[in-house]
């Protein structure tokens, strides 16, 4: 197993120095990748391109890339791009994002998103092999059939034939898709109890690509906040906005992805409570109703050795690659997390 860091977003200020230390620092322990997001402020290719300009070894991925935000003829720009400036360390994550961003911020319907993430990937795939490319689907068309543009094949070549791509998915039938058609997968709430369950969903769809494929080749990302510490209900307490966050305000009550996850998880009366909470803008006691149970089972909290535990129970589950999101508040505390969670791995014995 390996580890990751995901950077997240830029805030502001020179937070952008601090992710440079964390990168630099994870590069030095040996992870294997460092993933940013966006949403509705920093982009993530911007990003991971000044990254990838600074270091030389860690891979730089997308965590991911919103499908609506680009068409897929520029994404695969901007993939082969950042490919060929990183000397073949890029990853291209993607994900649909929701409603709520897709339809507010991009103008993008969010109808039929399985479809559209298989023609999409189709078409990023096709530009990133330099075909010449020309598609017809229900929700893309290359070239269009009634003007005078014409099928064309991206003009730069990837360092690699292959730029690996990962699906942000957390339902079943998404679960399905992204081991259909990706190479790896990017998951958010990772319990290791309940991680075999959504694996055999990516079990289901790598057997549709080709029978007895199995998990062989496929790259399984638990997204995991860490914070060191003895005390756990104080580790825990820094992981609650994010967590109420998700659960409570990523999309509306009829809608979210993140709060139907929790309730899979056995979560549904805890999950109610929350969203009605932060819904409500009661944000503080949407906190304080995340139950201790839910983090530490989608979390690293702990001393050394605990967390050895945890990482080993997670590669038992599945997960090839644990990315890490550490919570403490200075810069210098997280770096000494990254620190102790190598360790924890070596510890564990189970690290590439």
């Amino acid at each position: 197993m390996r580890l990751g860091l995901n950077i997240g977003f830029l805030f502001g200020g020179d937070d952008h120095l601090d992710h440079l230390r964390l990168v630099k620092e994870a590069e030095a322990l040996g992870f294997s990748v460092t993933w940013a997001a966006e949403a509705y402020g920093s982009d993530a290719a911007t990003l991971l391109t000044w990254i990838a300009a600074q270091t030389s070894t860690i891979d730089v991925g997308a965590a991911v890339f919103q499908i609506p935000a680009r068409t897929p003829a520029m994404t695969a720009m901007t993939a082969a791009t950042l490919d060929r400036l990183s000397n073949g360390r890029f990853r291209l994550g993607l994900g649909v994002s929701g409603p709520q961003v897709s339809e507010g911020w991009h103008g993008v319907r969010y109808d039929r998103p399985l479809a559209r993430t298989r023609e999409y990937v189709a078409i990023v795939n096709s530009a990133l092999r330099r075909e010449t490319v020309a598609f017809e689907g229900t929700h893309f068309t290359l070239p269009l059939p009634d003007g005078p543009g014409k099928a064309l094949k991206l003009s730069i070549r990837p360092v690699r034939d292959h730029v690996p791509v990962y699906l942000a998915a957390i339902g079943p039938k998404n679960l399905e898709l992204a081991g259909e058609i990706a190479d790896g997968w990017l998951g958010i709430f990772n319990d290791p109890s309940y991680l075999g369950e959504q694996l055999n969903h990516i079990k289901a769809g790598r057997a549709a690509r080709q029978p007895d494929l199995g998990l062989d080749g496929f790259d399984v990302v638990a997204s995991v906040p860490v914070v060191v510490g003895d005390d756990l209900a104080v580790g825990a307490d820094p992981i609650r906005g994010y967590t109420a966050l998700y659960l409570g305000g990523m999309g509306s009550r009829k809608k979210n992805f993140y709060n139907d996850l929790a309730v899979r998880m056995g979560y549904a009366k805890e999950a109610k409570e929350i969203q009605d909470l932060y819904l409500d803008k009661k944000h503080r006691e949407a906190m304080a109703a995340v139950p201790q149970g839910f983090i530490d089972s989608i979390a690293l909290l702990g001393g050394k050795e605990r967390i050895a535990e945890k990482l080993t129970a997670y590669a038992e589950a599945g997960a090839t690659t644990v990315s890490l999101t550490p919570f403490e508040p200075t810069v210098e505390q997280r770096i000494a997390t990254l620190r102790t969670v190598a360790e924890a791995l070596e510890l564990a014995g189970i690290g590439d």
